[in-house]
């Protein structure tokens, strides 16, 4: 089976990382790292939730085209590992990026078969409501990023899948079934194909 590239993409505040640390391991999933030049969260790790560099080093690492995307999100620097990306794929993996719209619409361009998922909360209400539950945030902040998120879901239709994350386990689910018949397209079975048809 061939590898493949699912993007999860949504407004902050969507749930997006609680629900890529829930899909099912058995569809081999491999779970892609981010740069950031954010600060840590309490509880983020080193190489776990992102890995965190200066603004110096992140510079540095896309001018040696380390990067498969890279963009600037409330006022700091995101990209993902290229290199991690192409020997996960090789290897029949599902990799999973977690990352915003402008670097996912950058991947697609450079891997048109990637499989783009929105996800979003049911309402912009709730949105703001477990964005304020965070505590992680000020004001001003919160308000960037319902701006940002309005912009965001403007560009749903460049999506191939939106997913409305009212429940956890459900939004996981319908993510885990998006990959099953994804990888059931002809244009990823060609050994199998190629089996039945004798060459």
């Amino acid at each position: 089976m061939q590898g493949m590239l699912v993007i999860i993409s949504g407004p902050s505040g969507s749930g997006k990382g609680t629900v890529v640390k829930r899909l099912d391991p058995s569809h081999g999933y491999a779970l892609s790292v981010s740069v950031t030049t954010r600060a840590p969260r309490a509880g983020e790790r080193e190489g776990v939730d992102y890995f965190f560099r200066t603004e110096d080093e992140f510079t540095r690492m896309r001018q040696h085209n380390e990067l498969l995307e890279h963009a600037v999100y409330v006022g700091n620097y995101y990209g993902t590992p290229r290199q991690y990306v192409e020997e996960m794929i090789a290897k029949g993996k599902v990799v999973v990026l977690e990352i915003e719209v402008v670097g996912a619409l950058q991947v697609k361009e450079k891997f048109p078969e990637a499989v783009l998922v929105f996800l979003m909360p049911p309402t912009i209400s709730e949105l703001a409501r477990r964005l304020q539950c965070r505590n992680t945030e000020d004001r001003l902040t919160i308000e960037d990023r319902l701006r940002r998120a309005r912009e965001e879901i403007a560009l749903i239709p460049r999506y191939q899948y939106l997913v409305v994350n009212d429940e956890i386990s459900e939004a996981v689910g319908r993510i885990n079934a998006i990959v099953e018949a994804e990888r059931l397209r002809p244009q990823r079975c060609a050994d199998e194909i190629e089996f039945f048809s004798g060459n």
